[in-house]
């Protein structure tokens, strides 16, 4: 038996969204007594305590925890069902959030953004710049971009853009005080710029050369997590940098920066736009996705 309505839901997830009960009534329209009233229901529906609240706080208990990632999709699924279904007689809208690191975001804000909006003008995207290999789903986002061997297998994946390079490089400020290496294993004597992801990993510096690999833990004073923040770094002379070709080859091309070992350099298989294969998709995404698979078989 069902002890939970929609409106009841609605309220509960603007309230552990926002972490405030205030806010959420003000998102919602509602006073801030009638929304505390309404969760008063529902936890008694419930038979269960949603919320930890002090004068200052509000967070999730366990069950609510539990309770938000099951039925946030649920709501959003409603919501992307009822939006197709308008837009079947109306101009297509809604809203669009996507996870990306900021140099994988760049190339469709260049080719796909600029023309998408024009089209659609009532559809919203958001992209949210965050280094760490979110869980989609349960982090409330619609889409991800992700290098195609990083995408869950049970995601649909869009593959756009060449696929993608790493460079060891340095400015020849910083050559002329250190030798440059002449195999990975030479770095271990040098000041590396390192990479932490949001996660707290730090990314390994993997190199190949045919059917040798060779795989490190850079050393170095100074750690960052933004690859153009690393780029910036090792035009100053800081140290080597381990980035992705597409951010430094101007660089390279006019000697700013120097390609250390070329030969060594690794390729991965590009970048995807991926999203829940088991999911109905809004119908803004689906236009959207559309769109980066037109511009991606054009490029080819």
């Amino acid at each position: 038996m069902m002890r939970a309505d929609l409106p009841g839901l609605t309220a509960f997830i603007a309230i552990a969204e926002h972490r405030s009960f205030s806010a959420a009534a003000r998102v919602l329209g509602v006073s801030s007594s009638a929304l505390s009233h309404s969760m008063r229901n529902l936890e008694a529906r419930l038979e269960m305590r949603l919320f930890n609240r002090t004068t200052r706080s509000v967070s999730l208990t366990e069950a609510g925890e539990q309770l938000l990632s099951g039925v946030r999709p649920l709501m959003n699924d409603l919501a992307n069902v009822v939006n197709e279904v308008t837009s079947a007689r109306i101009t297509p809208s809604g809203s669009i959030r996507i996870s990306a690191s900021e140099s994988s975001i760049r190339p469709l804000i260049r080719h796909v953004v600029p023309g998408f909006v024009e089209r659609y003008p009532n559809i919203h995207i958001e992209f949210v710049v965050d280094s760490k290999l979110q869980d989609i789903v349960g982090d409330g986002f619609d889409a991800g971009i992700r290098l195609f061997d990083d995408v869950p297998r049970d995601m649909i994946a869009i593959r756009f853009g060449p696929d993608v390079r790493f460079n060891a490089v340095a400015s020849p400020d910083y050559l002329e005080r250190h030798p440059a290496p002449r195999v990975p294993q030479d770095l271990k004597a040098h000041r590396c710029i390192r990479f932490r992801f949001t996660s707290g990993g730090l990314l390994r510096w993997d190199f190949k050369q045919a059917a040798q690999s060779i795989s490190l833990d850079a050393e170095g004073q100074i750690t960052l997590d933004n690859i153009n923040l690393m780029v910036e770094a090792a035009l100053a002379g800081v140290g080597i940098a381990w980035v992705p070709e597409t951010v430094i080859a101007e660089h390279v091309r006019d000697g700013r920066l120097i390609d250390l070992l070329p030969q060594w350099n690794p390729s991965y298989p590009g970048l995807c736009l991926y999203y829940p294969a088991n999911r109905h998709p809004p119908i803004a995404l689906r236009l959207f996705a559309e769109a980066v698979r037109e511009w991606a078989g054009q490029a080819q």
